[in-house]
């Protein structure tokens, strides 16, 4: 009799907890937040861009008689606008926050623009051969650069930086005097500086999109052309200019960085 008592009170028991237990509220089950890890700047990396440019040539043109006899100076400006596309490579460091890195950038581009003048000084005969306006054209062909880069991480996956280095580029330059028949210069190939800033950010799988602001400076293109002039009697008319190029670039870029996985998650 004592071994039933004994369980029929075991067996209670555990109903008892079971019942308890079914009386329990169930908790949702939440599932612990994906982390995922700061961008690592830090990599070589390669990538493409497209953009715009908005060129300026700064001239300054004299025309001269046979005779050494200056007969005209003009300056004034134009504008070298058009679309510009290329690729970058580089690579960056990180430290911290603090990115710093070096890049290098060639763009092929259709800049180009033209500016017109009038020997509204010249005497005859020259003003007789000068009828047709002067008008001097110019082209950037290309250009391209090698810059330091700077910057910090504003977030986990942004990057805001400033920039700046050696620019070099090919300007073409012709020119018409009196008549329909173009003159061309020799192919100038200038160094000069750059600077700018502009702001990247990560998105995903080793890849990165940035939209950046360039100034270049390629310094000054010279040149001359010699017109034989009928109406001088066989002789003929100088035309001497010196242009300074500048460039404002705004470009978008896509880079690919090699330096394994970009985000860990866990």
């Amino acid at each position: 009799m004592k071994r039933t008592l004994t369980g029929i009170a075991a067996l209670a028991s555990l109903l008892a907890t079971d019942a308890l237990a079914a009386d329990l509220p169930m908790w949702p089950y939440t599932k612990a937040p994906v982390y995922a890890a700061p961008f690592n700047w830090t990599g070589f990396y390669v990538g493409g861009n497209l953009g715009y440019s908005f060129g300026r040539s700064n001239d300054a043109s004299t025309l001269t008689s046979n005779a050494g006899t200056a007969l005209f100076a003009s300056s004034g400006n134009s504008n070298l606008n058009g679309v510009i596309g290329g690729g970058q490579i580089g690579y960056n460091w990180q430290v911290q926050s603090f990115v710093f890195g070096i890049e290098a950038d060639i763009e092929g581009s259709n800049e180009k623009g033209n500016r017109i003048f009038t020997c509204s000084s010249c005497e005859p005969p020259a003003a007789v051969a000068l009828l047709t306006p002067v008008a001097i054209e110019q082209k950037i062909d290309w250009f391209g650069s090698v810059r330091a880069r700077a910057g910090a991480a504003v977030s986990p996956m942004f990057l805001l930086y400033a920039t700046g280095g050696l620019a070099y580029g090919q300007v073409d330059t012709n020119e018409k005097i009196g008549g329909p028949v173009l003159f061309s210069a020799p192919t100038t190939i200038n160094a000069g500086w750059t600077a700018g800033a502009g702001v990247e950010g990560a998105i995903g799988g080793g890849w990165t999109a940035r939209l950046e602001y360039l100034y270049v400076d390629l310094g000054k293109v010279n040149g001359s052309f010699v017109t034989a002039i009928p109406a001088l009697g066989g002789g003929v008319i100088v035309s001497t200019y010196s242009s300074h190029i500048t460039d404002n670039v705004v470009r978008f870029g896509i880079n690919y960085k090699f330096s394994g996985p970009v985000v860990a998650r866990y």
